[in-house]
């Protein structure tokens, strides 16, 4: 009898420790449940600082897209419009004009062949080119009147001359054989320039210096056209 109640007592305890076990299993599944929430959370808090690391860098990219970025573009393209302008603002710059003392150098000096004679050198010293008309209108001292011109050496066009070049016209002082009447001696002269039409002098006059013992001069006085080139204002 002892036997058959210690059995029955063995197969009760392995019993209640199958159901202890069961119940303690599902305890444990209910439990891990909610640990694994709580893991979910934690992943959440950590993906967090990325987001937000993220979103910072958005400025920087509306920075560079930003109306304010782009005015430094925009005024830069301006100032070859601006430069373009000014450029054409001084547009007559290059339109001739007429030679006269105040925009030419006159020189006066005396030449051994021909006898008797004096080049007259006219530079121009502006920056546009300039017509000499005609001839020039000489005074020698207080003279009252202008010498004649030699009409056959009048040339086919009017004399041009660009910054820098010279024009020429030759003077006959006096009578080479000594046949002039009234001649004397002056140490000033002063030349006047024509305009288009040839009939008034234009600008101010010349006053190029003389030897300082002055030149001779006589009645048969008188001077050419102006010529281009010194080689035709001496054949006269």
């Amino acid at each position: 009898m002892s036997s058959i109640r210690n059995s029955r007592t063995r197969l009760a305890g392995a019993a209640t420790t199958v159901v202890l076990a069961a119940l303690c299993l599902t305890a444990c599944n209910d439990g891990t449940g909610v640990n694994d929430e709580g893991a979910s959370a934690g992943a959440y808090t950590t993906a967090s600082p990325s987001a937000g690391a993220s979103a910072s860098k958005a400025p920087a990219a509306g920075t560079s897209s930003s109306p304010s970025a782009a005015q430094p573009a925009t005024t830069t393209d301006s100032k070859p419009a601006a430069d373009t302008k000014a450029a054409k603002d001084p547009a007559s710059t290059g339109k001739p004009t007429t030679c006269e003392g105040s925009n030419t150098k006159t020189v006066a000096a005396p030449l051994n062949r021909p006898l008797n004679h004096m080049l007259l050198t006219v530079t121009n010293t502006g920056s546009r080119p300039c017509f000499l008309y005609t001839y020039p209108a000489v005074r020698f001292g207080e003279a009252q009147a202008v010498p004649p011109v030699i009409e056959d050496s009048k040339p086919q066009a009017v004399v041009t001359l660009n910054p820098g070049e010279s024009g020429y016209a030759s003077v006959n002082l006096s009578a080479a054989d000594g046949s002039g009447s009234n001649g004397h001696t002056e140490k000033s002269l002063t030349v006047y320039f024509h305009g288009p039409s040839g009939n008034e002098s234009v600008g101010a006059g010349a006053h190029p210096s003389l030897p300082a013992q002055g030149v001779y001069i006589d009645d048969s006085l008188k001077v050419t056209y102006w010529q281009q080139s010194m080689d035709d204002a001496r054949t006269w």
